[in-house]
C-alpha cells in the first residue's frame, strides 16, 4: 500500500520537473530571440523592474520597486536610468510627495512587452502541444 502512495508523487514531481523544465526552456529561447534582435539588450535586473511595472498596476515608485524586488534604490535607479535612456519607461516626481518618483510606462516600453508576449507565445506553443499529447497517450 505504501508504493501505491509514493507513485502518484513521484509521478507528479515528474510533471512538476517537465513543467519546469517547459518554462526554463521557453524563457532561454525567448531571452536568445531578443538577443538576437535589433532592440533594446536588457540584464535581468533591468528585465525584472520592466515587467514589474508593466505586468502590475500603474503606480510604482522607486522606493517601492526596490522594496518588491529586494534591492537597493540605487540599483533601482541604475536599473530606470537604462530602461529610460530605451524610452521603455520614465520617471516623474510625484506631484503629492515631491521626494517620491514615479515610474511611468511608456509607448515603445508597451509595445516591448508585446515583443516580448509574441516571442514567448511562440516559443510555447510547439512545447504544450508535445505536452497534451504526452497526457492523451498516458490516458489511453
Amino acid at each position: 500500500m505504501a508504493q501505491t502512495k509514493t507513485a502518484p508523487i513521484k509521478g507528479a514531481k515528474a510533471q512538476n520537473n517537465a513543467a519546469a523544465d517547459a518554462l526554463v526552456t521557453t524563457l532561454r529561447e525567448t531571452i536568445v530571440s531578443l538577443v538576437r534582435r535589433d532592440g533594446p539588450d536588457l540584464s535581468a535586473r533591468q528585465l525584472a523592474v520592466f515587467l514589474t511595472c508593466y505586468l502590475q498596476e500603474e503606480g510604482h515608485t522607486v522606493r517601492g520597486l526596490a522594496a518588491e524586488l529586494n534591492v537597493s534604490k540605487p540599483a533601482i535607479t541604475r536599473a530606470l536610468d537604462r530602461l529610460g535612456e530605451l524610452d521603455l519607461a520614465r520617471r516623474k516626481v510625484d506631484p503629492l510627495d515631491r521626494r517620491s518618483v514615479l515610474v511611468q510606462r511608456t509607448l515603445k516600453g508597451a509595445a516591448y512587452l508585446r515583443e516580448i508576449r509574441s516571442i514567448m507565445g511562440e516559443s510555447a506553443a510547439p512545447k504544450k502541444a508535445v505536452e497534451e499529447k504526452t497526457v492523451r497517450a498516458r490516458a489511453a
